[in-house]
């Protein structure tokens, strides 16, 4: 079973936790704030919260929002990029990671500092993951698009060894597809954005968090969680064992029953009665014996 992280055993609700500028506190927010105005990404929304002012729109210039970077736009006709190290990557600064997910800020290719923004692990994903250890599931992995660091703690304590970070979105798929190929049996993952689609979609068994999920993911879901909450997962998985229990003793029972009938009926003891029993009365049997699923 593999996660993503942030929606799925985070809360995805950000918060910043400090600002760390090369001089101006006040200017670092607010070209961070002008820059994510038209994202609807957590941390974006985190970010602008923080800033807590109006922003004038009109200033926000040629918007380029780069998949697993960041966004690049022009404010007041000066080039602000506003994400992680790979959008740094033309731009020669000292990085000192925080605990939480680092936002970097640049300002006409010079970098101005830093935005520290902090997620909470969701209070039931630690049991969770242990119960899932408990009903048989051998493995579990973490897929983030987040730094090494910050994946690695949240893998610590939730029990997960296998943490992969810094993935882009097509970095997602390919490792994905690695982690099939590796280990045999069935694989699920569970996701809840735009960027897990693909995965959810490629997996044997796709589950989406539904709640507060994107769209895309849970179209592309087998399975979709409605509360948001990854104790749902073993309720989801306790309904289809019972019920695919269930299924076969209703095909043990029917088969059986028949089997029965047709060899009194080649000694010549069986009668038209148990013949019908045989037809409606399994028919009868098998429904009352589905019913049992209400009582999950």
């Amino acid at each position: 079973m593999v996660f993503d992280k942030t929606g799925t055993l985070t809360k995805g609700v950000f918060k910043v936790q400090k600002i760390e500028p090369i001089d101006n506190k006040e200017e670092i927010l607010k070209y961070a704030a002008y820059a994510e105005y038209f994202s609807n990404h957590p941390i974006a929304k985190a970010i602008k919260e923080e800033y807590n002012k109006e922003i004038e729109k009109e200033k926000i210039k040629d918007i380029e929002e780069i998949s697993g970077q960041g966004i690049v736009a022009y404010i007041n006709g000066k080039e602000v990029r506003v994400g992680n190290t790979k959008l740094m990557e033309e731009i020669n600064f000292n990085k000192k990671e925080g605990n939480g997910t680092v936002v970097y800020v640049a300002v006409d290719r010079k970098y101005i500092g830093k935005i520290v923004i902090s997620d909470e692990i969701k209070e039931d994903s630690k049991e969770s993951i242990r119960i899932l250890k408990e009903m048989g599931i051998k493995k579990f992995a973490i897929l983030t698009g987040d730094r090494k660091k910050v994946g690695e703690n949240i893998g610590k304590t939730l029990g997960i060894e296998e943490v992969y970070s810094d993935l882009l979105p097509v970095d997602k798929v390919e490792k994905m597809q690695e982690i099939m190929e590796q280990n045999r049996g069935i694989s699920a993952f569970v996701g809840d954005g735009l960027n897990d689609a693909p995965v959810i979609a490629m997996a044997d068994c796709g589950i989406a968090m539904g709640g507060f999920g994107t769209e895309s993911a849970i179209e592309a879901a087998d399975v979709v969680i409605m509360k948001d909450k990854p104790s749902q997962i073993i309720t989801a998985i306790r309904i289809a064992r019972k019920t695919m229990r269930i299924a076969k003793e209703n095909i043990t029972i029917a088969l059986a029953i028949k089997l029965l009938v047709l060899i009194l009926s080649f000694f010549g003891i069986a009668t038209m009665w148990e013949a019908v029993f045989a037809d409606v009365g399994v028919t009868i049997l098998a429904t009352l014996n589905a019913l049992r699923t209400l009582k999950i």
